[in-house]
């Protein structure tokens, strides 16, 4: 049977919406929500968010309205940290949610940060979800609507953070065998946005100097590091006389065959496989003792 959710009916805030939108998140994707001022209604409820006047996890009530609570949480930061102390999600995501969305939404919520007029900020944009609504009926189809913009954000956060965990696995493999071959190229078995992982994984003194990876298009690319994550400079730069040249020009620049682009500004370069891109590499010299060693295989 599916989480039954309560919260107010009538006008909503970024609270509400956001901590229904958690629970759906991480408790039951398929949760129902009831909307209503009626304590019948909060009974029967699982869960009971911004509405109740009971601050009691263990019971699932949320709300924050009440004197006797006098802490810093709006019914999204409680919600949060219940699942957190409930192990229901892990506390790296739980502290990058509260950074970067439920913290706000708390200050907001309490008062003590304003909107600022003219940023589409999250909370700016629920109250927005309000306007047009005049029947009760009209309120809860918007805060649904709401509800539906918080779950982009939140899975976008959830997918973010776990993508950025598979990265470190998948680049702090690819360091160390570059490492044991003695090779300056970072062969990475897949697409992965590398870069945060590579540098807070020391690649700044790293020996490697370019990341070698499939492209999202079945290509096969080579990106020269740069010397720190926000540098636009390059340990190594790919070879001048490759720099913004495309197809049978850059064939015929770096002799190899399958060459498809070269940036200007020589920090990246694509081919048709990656037998040929490190084949090109090569033969400008670009590649160090073990750069054609065993690349780096994905577990299933």
């Amino acid at each position: 049977m599916s989480l039954l959710i309560a919260t107010h009916n009538g006008a909503f805030h970024a609270d509400d919406v956001l901590a229904v939108s958690l629970l759906r998140a991480f408790v039951d994707g398929e949760a129902q929500v009831v909307r209503s001022r009626s304590p019948q209604d909060w009974e029967r409820a699982d869960v009971v968010v911004d509405v109740g006047g009971v601050y009691d996890p263990g019971r699932g009530r949320f709300d924050h309205h009440q004197k006797e609570y006098q802490g810093p949480l709006s019914a999204a930061g409680m919600v949060l940290l219940w699942l957190e102390e409930s192990s229901q999600i892990d506390s790296g995501l739980a502290a990058e949610l509260r950074v970067r969305l439920v913290e706000y939404v708390d200050d907001v919520d309490n008062g003590r940060v304003e909107p600022k007029a003219g940023v589409p900020c999250f909370a700016s944009i629920v109250q927005l979800c309000n306007q047009g609504a005049e029947e009760l009926e009209d309120f809860d189809r918007r805060f649904l609507d709401a509800v539906r913009v918080a779950d982009l954000l939140v899975e976008g956060l959830k997918s973010e953070h776990d993508e950025r965990e598979d990265a470190r696995t998948v680049v702090r493999a690819a360091m160390d065998e570059a490492e044991r071959a003695g090779s300056n190229l970072l062969r990475l078995p897949r697409y992965v946005r590398w870069k945060p992982a590579y540098f807070a994984m020391g690649g700044e003194t790293h020996p490697t100097e370019f990341v070698v990876m499939p492209g999202l298009d079945g290509s096969a690319r080579a990106i020269a590091i740069p010397p720190t994550e926000g540098s636009f400079g390059k340990k190594r730069p790919l070879p001048q006389a490759w720099a913004g040249l495309v197809d049978e020009e850059l064939v015929a620049a770096c002799g190899v065959p399958g060459a498809r682009f070269c940036h200007k500004n020589c920090f990246i370069c694509v081919f048709d496989t990656e037998e040929h891109l490190l084949a090109a590499l090569g033969g400008a010299g670009l590649v160090s003792s073990g750069g054609e060693g065993v690349q780096i295989s994905q577990e299933d």
